[in-house]
């Protein structure tokens, strides 16, 4: 009897770039918003968003005819200044959205003494893919990265650009 093997490659990597890479932390999403943001100001009138968003599996049938059913994760998104700013505005419950971030973990105590832990997207990049389905005369301002807090991200830059920020080319998906 031959036996089946199945041997995978890893091959060392000779690019000084990569290889200068600790780590990599980064997020992709393409789902639907499970309902609207929610807002907050902190630390001196920073804003910030926070919402679910749902990413879906689709269902499909084993070859026993055993049906596996559709699977959604539920992940709960976080955006800071400016993008939680356009957040507020343009982001409703049910749109589809393209986040892009990094995990974050943090944990809290709970009344009773019991520790809890959450793991978050901080995101740095959004695109609403919901078409609009009616002209709105007011455009969004661009939008810029996140800009970590050590970066003294101002909320007085303001811009003349009168494009959305949201873009509905899909070409500019990394996938």
């Amino acid at each position: 009897m031959k036996r089946n093997t199945h041997t995978s490659s890893l091959t060392h990597n000779t690019n000084p770039q990569l290889s200068d890479l600790m780590s990599l932390n980064k997020v992709m999403l393409i789902g639907h918003v499970g309902k609207d943001p929610e807002i907050h100001y902190v630390d001196a009138g920073v804003c910030t968003a926070q919402f679910s968003l749902a990413t879906s599996t689709p269902g499909y049938t084993l070859p026993n005819g055993t049906a596996v059913p559709e699977r959604t994760e539920w992940h709960r998104i976080c955006l800071w200044r400016r993008l939680a700013e356009v957040a507020e505005r343009y982001v409703h419950k049910g749109d589809k959205l393209y986040i892009e971030g990094e995990l974050r973990t943090r944990n809290y105590t709970d009344k009773k003494g019991g520790t809890h832990y959450v793991t978050e997207i901080w995101g740095s990049n959004m695109e609403l893919l919901t078409p609009k389905t009616q002209p709105t005369t007011a455009s969004a301002p661009a939008v810029t990265p996140f800009a970590p807090a050590s970066q003294g991200a101002s909320t007085e830059n303001k811009t003349t650009n009168q494009t959305s920020p949201f873009s509905n080319n899909l070409d500019k998906l990394p996938f």
